[in-house]
């Protein structure tokens, strides 16, 4: 069993308030990934198979960045939970509307929770930036990925006049 001795050089306090940050982050990325699988079991449309394709290769990376947290997380000593109660708990995350879902709402859908998860992370990435450098560029990673996946939904968005 490791020690405190094993750990990164970080006071309690320190730990507790990174692993906090990282903890919003995870709980984010696996919301995204259950939405993105949930999105891409229901879109239809005449853009279903590219968007049915790129929904999985956007849970793949989801799914990747959560497991970079997560790991970061351990690392400084902080338990991540990334369980299905925990995630549900956060009262911030929406679901998705059931049923088959429109590819333009799709599109629209995923640009919005993308925005909006780049912005509450790139928020964190900055409180990081005080605290511990080493998860501040996770967090780096994980805006940076997140802002480019935004960047090639949003091209897909048609501007009706």
């Amino acid at each position: 069993m490791a020690t405190t001795a094993h750990l990164p050089s970080l006071g309690h306090h320190q730990r507790n308030e990174v692993g906090n940050e990282l903890q919003a982050t995870l709980v984010e990325l696996v919301d995204l990934t259950l939405v993105g699988k949930q999105l891409h079991w229901n879109v239809v449309g005449t853009l279903f198979r590219p968007l049915h394709l790129q929904l999985d290769e956007l849970v793949e990376s989801w799914h990747g960045l959560a497991d970079t947290v997560a790991e970061r997380a351990v690392a400084i000593g902080f338990a991540p939970d990334g369980q299905a109660r925990t995630i549900a708990a956060v009262e911030e995350l929406e679901p998705v509307d059931e049923g088959p879902i429109e590819a333009d709402a799709v599109v629209r859908e995923l640009a919005r929770r993308l925005a909006d998860a780049s912005e509450r992370v790139r928020a964190r990435m900055d409180r990081l930036g005080e605290l511990d450098l080493a998860s501040q560029d996770v967090l780096i990673e994980v805006v940076r990925e997140l802002e480019q996946q935004l960047w090639m939904v949003r091209a897909q968005l048609v501007e009706r006049q």
